[in-house]
């Protein structure tokens, strides 16, 4: 994944930017307001659920996250149980830590391999509506969702769903239409479901409008 700007990434969720993590810093370092920024598997949980509405990818996989040797970076399995029991692995979501200092937090900076990825655009681009999302996907009959979230929107602001798609490593695409203030972060994000699960699988990159 190529870096961005000073942060090094494109910042997803929950900072709009380094500055917004600096005064959230100040205020924990008062009266220790949301800590959970400190907790990178909540982050990336929590990210699922309430930033991309995923709400049925609801635990951490155990034995799929690992650590950068610096510390600065993780990456977080989410998943599902499946009906028999075991855990499924829905992405590995890849996030940094923003700022500086022992309570930097953390945030969604993208995600990592799986079956089912977004290529186009690629990461940090600056792109115009409407917008051609592609990828590629291991899977049967699936349905493909594309939506496009922004930070201060609770609906996104650009979806499209029912993208056929399907086979080994074969590609998908589609058109998305979407609104948002120039300078805005993008999120990106494509699911699949339908068979097991209401969502199986799903990844997500950022790019700026």
């Amino acid at each position: 994944m190529a870096q961005q700007g000073e942060f090094g990434f494109v910042p997803l969720w929950p900072f709009r930017s380094e500055a917004e993590a600096v005064e959230w810093q100040a205020a924990y370092r008062t009266d220790g307001a949301d800590a959970w920024h400190l907790d990178a598997e909540l982050t990336a949980l929590t990210f699922t659920q309430e930033y991309l509405g995923l709400r049925t990818v609801d635990q951490v996989v155990v034995g799929v996250g690992r650590s950068d040797t610096g510390g600065s970076e993780r990456f977080v399995g989410v998943g599902f149980a499946a009906p028999n029991g075991a855990q499924i692995t829905a992405a590995v979501l890849h996030l940094a830590r923003i700022g500086a200092g022992d309570d930097a937090p953390w945030e969604v900076v993208g995600s990592d391999g799986g079956t089912l990825s977004v290529d186009e655009p690629g990461y940090g681009a600056t792109v115009t509506s409407p917008l051609t999302v592609s990828g590629r996907i291991t899977g049967v009959d699936e349905s493909l969702t594309v939506q496009i979230r922004v930070h201060g929107s609770a609906e996104p602001v650009g979806v499209v769903s029912g993208i056929a798609a399907g086979g080994t490593d074969e590609p998908w695409s589609a058109i998305v239409p979407f609104t948002a203030a120039p300078g805005s972060v993008l999120t990106i994000a494509v699911s699949t479901g339908g068979h097991i699960a209401e969502v199986e699988h799903f990844a997500v990159t950022g790019a700026r409008h």
